[in-house]
């Protein structure tokens, strides 16, 4: 068996859809024999996690499967494995590096929260 990792998308969609549109984008890890079972296998997965509730407001919220846009075989499972990588081009790195030095600080200090 191989492993992959594959881009679910969604859909959301919440009482009469007149909101900003909005979608969900999930990396998945699928362990199939090859890519074309991996895809089929990621497909069945998007349909079959498509749901329809009701939120707070009594509205009904949608989940939609719209499609699986990637798929990445991995070489290895081992700590520290790359899973995925993508490449932003911006004409402010100053800008872009400071955005990503937040997020980070974001995240220590949920780790710290979590802690206490």
């Amino acid at each position: 068996m191989n492993w992959y990792t594959v881009k679910i998308i969604y859909r959301i969609t919440s009482g009469d859809g007149k909101h900003t549109a909005q979608f969900d984008e999930q990396l998945r890890l699928i362990s199939a024999a090859d890519e074309q079972a991996a895809i089929e296998k990621a497909n069945s997965i998007g349909i079959a996690e498509q749901s329809d509730f009701f939120n707070e407001k009594e509205e009904t919220v949608k989940w939609e499967f719209i499609a699986v846009t990637e798929i990445n075989r991995l070489n290895s499972l081992e700590d520290g494995a790359e899973l995925y990588y993508t490449i932003h081009e911006t004409p402010d790195a100053e800008s872009y590096t400071v955005a990503a030095r937040r997020r980070s600080d974001l995240l220590s200090c949920r780790k710290h929260l979590n802690a206490d």
